[in-house]
């Protein structure tokens, strides 16, 4: 009986990872499409985001399973809650990266973003794709340090949110009152994206130590 709920277990931690994966892949992409006014790669986001919500169903009826089956304690049962969580978290950040595609869809075939700001969004889909792979990671390992260096990682996200955000702000904007707009929710989307990587990674440490670090926001 062990054995069996053993195996689920990690066949519901490699479908979690699998997701973490997808979504880095579909950050990647949108961020191409983003940066290249690229309907075709916004579209094949928008396309493979129903394969996301597929291992999401997936993963909770997974997971609902081993609570009814197993009845799971202690580090067990943390595992399993917090798997629940957690596939929901990578679903949001596959349906941030859809948003960020369909804006590309909206505005094709003129730009989103005008030129002067659109590479900090390059480097906002650098810094979520790496925190994707790094919650893969966290996942797979319940390495509690390196759960606790991706949060520290998101502050990179932050500070360029916060940048993008004055930028926006100031009275002498010049590209008109749409593309701030556009700009700013996609800023938004690019900032909960990491911070549903974060909230991953705290998850992981709830896992691990039975304490969930301070709430955050998302």
């Amino acid at each position: 009986m062990r054995d069996a709920y053993t195996e689920q277990l990690d066949e519901m931690v490699a479908l979690l990872t699998s997701m973490c994966r997808d979504v880095a892949v579909a950050l990647e992409k949108a961020t191409r499409a983003l940066m290249r006014s690229d309907a075709t790669l916004a579209q094949e986001v928008v396309d493979e985001d129903g394969g996301i919500d597929l291992k999401w169903h997936e993963a909770e009826e997974k997971a609902f399973e081993l609570l009814v089956l197993q009845a799971p304690i202690a580090t067990d049962l943390r595992s399993v809650v917090s798997a629940i969580h957690t596939a929901s978290d990578i679903e949001r950040m596959g349906a941030l990266t859809e948003h960020i595609a369909e804006a590309v869809l909206r505005r094709h075939p003129q730009p989103v973003l005008p030129a002067e700001v659109a590479p900090y969004f390059g480097e906002m889909g650098r810094v979520g794709v790496e925190l994707a792979r790094k919650a893969v990671d966290v996942i797979e390992s319940r390495d509690l340090v390196r759960a606790a260096q991706l949060e520290a990682d998101d502050d990179a996200m932050d500070d360029l949110h916060e940048h993008m955000s004055r930028q926006l702000m100031d009275r002498n904007w010049p590209h008109g009152v749409a593309a701030a707009v556009d700009a700013i929710l996609l800023a938004r989307f690019y900032e909960r994206y990491a911070d549903h990587a974060v909230a991953i990674a705290r998850r992981i440490i709830y896992i691990v130590t039975g304490q969930m670090p301070g709430p955050l926001s998302i």
